[in-house]
């Protein structure tokens, strides 16, 4: 789960992490009132959407960027007025862009230098790493490619947690001295409090600046969490905007289905990720394009397979469905039921092939055939896959 900018600044603020002051408006009625928050003089007004490169952006009006310096306050009001309900685009929204619904007004900070500071799973070692640079206010992708021996990474041990040696090689590799290191040192221990205590997936500060005085400031946020991890934390999960996400998505998160929309025309009803990825992989080797990832786990029932193919036939460019389910805890004969409940139910006018295999696979296929419906059965994964792209060319 993501959170905005503004709301990952709230979080950093609780665990003593420093951030610029700022207030968030969600409507133009609200800028006055935001704004009298804050001091005379340079203002940042930053569009807030789930996506970077935000201030690279334009907006569908032509507008261009999507953070913006102010001299004053009275500037930053106009410009936020600009911002507010208007679709910024970005390379990480596409086309279609995000309608953005919340302005955040910060003061403008004074920066000496820029560095870049994350923290994130590394799934290779299965321990957090801090991965840090010298260079900072850029894509790291891009430090990554042209000067990777800037970026350096901390590996730390979950069972024993951050150790003071560790601090001390982030701000040796980043260069920090004196008062200067001081409060980095404290912003990094800090940001790894929270990081481990809100079960963060990644913690990211592009840019994490020193200013003239001497402080170490986050001046920019992102922050995601591990979905899985949310129960234990109701009020991090209180913090998710519905607005920013896909309405299927959230649809498919009530019924416990994993979704993610992709830009093909062949849906995937399957159960288990692996296989899921695997019948994208086939559908692409026979010359298709999958719609989707639809994972319905292991012990899927006939309601989620009719939520399933719901959530499935709200997406347009769909033009055929393949559904490739491997029974192993799962009985495909309730899912060959729900199948066809679910035809039935939505009145499916596709072309639809379905491979079972495993647990009471006979009886499964048998119910199918049974059914009088026009479903085209698949013998194996490879003969469905052909069979599916075969009837949506």
């Amino acid at each position: 789960m993501n959170i905005h900018e503004y709301q990952a600044k709230a979080l950093f603020e609780t665990f003593g992490v420093p951030v610029p002051k700022g207030v968030a408006a969600k409507a133009a009625s609200e800028f006055d009132a935001a704004l009298a928050q804050l001091p005379e003089g340079p203002t940042m007004v930053k569009s807030q959407i789930h996506a970077g490169g935000r201030g690279k952006g334009t907006f569908t009006d032509g507008f261009k960027g999507g953070v913006k310096f102010c001299k004053t306050k009275a500037d930053a009001k106009e410009i936020a007025g600009r911002m507010l309900n208007n679709t910024l685009i970005t390379l990480q929204t596409g086309p279609a862009g995000r309608k953005v619904q919340t302005v955040y007004f910060t003061v403008a900070s004074d920066i000496k230098k820029e560095y870049y500071l994350a923290i994130l799973l590394d799934r290779g070692t299965s321990r957090p790493v801090i991965v840090a640079s010298t260079e900072g206010g850029v894509e790291i992708e891009k430090v990554a490619h042209e000067t990777p021996e800037k970026i350096f990474k901390v590996f730390v041990d979950p069972a024993y947690g951050l150790a003071d040696f560790q601090v001390r090689q982030l701000i040796a590799g980043l260069g920090f001295t004196g008062a200067e290191a001081k409060g980095a040192a404290k912003l990094i221990r800090n940001l790894y409090t929270m990081f481990w205590e809100t079960d963060a997936s990644m913690v990211e500060i592009n840019p994490l600046i020193t200013t003239p005085t001497g402080e170490a400031l986050a001046l920019d946020a992102k922050v995601s969490f591990d979905s899985n991890a949310l129960y234990r934390h109701p009020e991090i999960t209180a913090l998710r905007d519905l607005n920013e996400e896909d309405p299927k998505e959230i649809e498919a998160s009530k019924y416990n289905l994993s979704y993610i929309a992709l830009d093909g025309n062949i849906a995937c009803l399957v159960n288990g990720a692996g296989l899921a990825m695997s019948t994208m992989d086939i559908i692409k080797h026979f010359g298709g394009s999958p719609a989707n990832f639809l994972d319905v786990g292991g012990g899927a029932t006939k309601e989620q397979v009719v939520a399933a193919f719901k959530i499935i036939l709200g997406d347009a460019n769909v033009k055929g469905i393949f559904v490739n389910i491997f029974g192993g805890i799962m009985d495909c004969n309730v899912i060959a039921t729900g199948i066809i409940e679910a035809v039935r139910e939505v009145g499916l006018k596709l072309p639809l092939v379905v491979r079972l295999e495993g647990n009471n696979v006979t009886a499964g296929k048998a119910t199918l055939a049974g059914s009088g419906l026009p479903i085209v059965s698949g013998d194996t994964m490879a003969d469905a896959a052909r069979k599916i792209v075969q009837l949506v060319a």
